[in-house]
């Protein structure tokens, strides 16, 4: 039986992160860089013990203006302090409550920017190898950061459940026509197609190939709630166990 991680972005606000937590197996907490505070965060992290969910950290640049999702210009100092900050808040919250930190996975435009940037990419493995080098740092797949901290921590390889790719391994922008997957057959395909195969489909029909361990379903998503249980459903179907 093949085994996959579900992960799912959450404590940013959305409404629906109650029913979400039971259908995934790992959360990434947000920790006050795009959106957060002690209260959100404490809040997530109740729930996802209340679910046996592995619990991560979101950090992101410090912009809840623009909600993470723009490359900010900052000094690489700052941004460390910003990053061990936003990590070690939820990590010490999810301590406090009997929990234990699992993994980082950075968001937004620093996600999209660690993947390419050598620079960033290795602050951001030294942030993290710094706080615990037992945490686990979710990647995109052969990307800068992946193969900077493939000899300095564990790491595993994520895929995007409700977006479509570019042929350089990153996401096609939201600014795009069919950057998100809303219907749930679409995403089951394009997940199926991950896990059993380690491929992804491109919109032109060709594909890039690539082994995942942990498949995001982003919780802004239009039905995220209706895409995640169909995701479940389909894969246990396939033999898939998650988690």
């Amino acid at each position: 039986m093949k085994h996959i991680d579900l992960n799912c972005d959450l404590a940013e606000g959305g409404a629906f992160d109650a029913a979400l937590m039971p259908l995934i197996s790992s959360c990434n907490i947000a920790c006050g860089g795009h959106f957060g505070n002690d209260k959100t965060i404490t809040e997530a992290v109740r729930l996802a013990l209340k679910h046996q969910v592995n619990i991560g950290a979101h950090p992101s640049y410090p912009d809840p203006e623009n909600f993470g999702r723009k490359k900010l210009d900052i000094e690489l100092d700052k941004l460390k302090n910003t990053l061990k900050t936003q990590i070690l808040a939820v990590k010490t919250i999810t301590e406090r409550l009997g929990g234990k930190l699992h993994h980082v996975k950075p968001h937004g435009a620093l996600y999209n920017e660690i993947a390419k940037d050598e620079e960033k990419a290795r602050l951001v493995v030294d942030v993290v190898k710094e706080i615990d080098e037992q945490l686990i740092l979710f990647v995109p797949p052969h990307s800068v950061v992946e193969a900077i901290a493939k000899t300095k921590l564990n790491t595993w390889k994520e895929g995007f459940a409700d977006r479509n790719y570019e042929a350089d391994f990153s996401l096609v922008s939201r600014s795009k026509n069919k950057a998100v997957l809303h219907e749930k057959e679409a995403v089951f395909q394009h997940v199926f197609l991950m896990v059993s195969e380690g491929k992804i489909q491109l919109e032109n029909d060709a594909f890039l190939e690539a082994n995942f361990d942990t498949i995001c379903v982003h919780s802004d998503t239009q039905n995220s709630v209706e895409i995640l249980r169909y995701l479940r459903e389909q894969l246990a179907l396939k033999n898939i166990k998650i988690g």
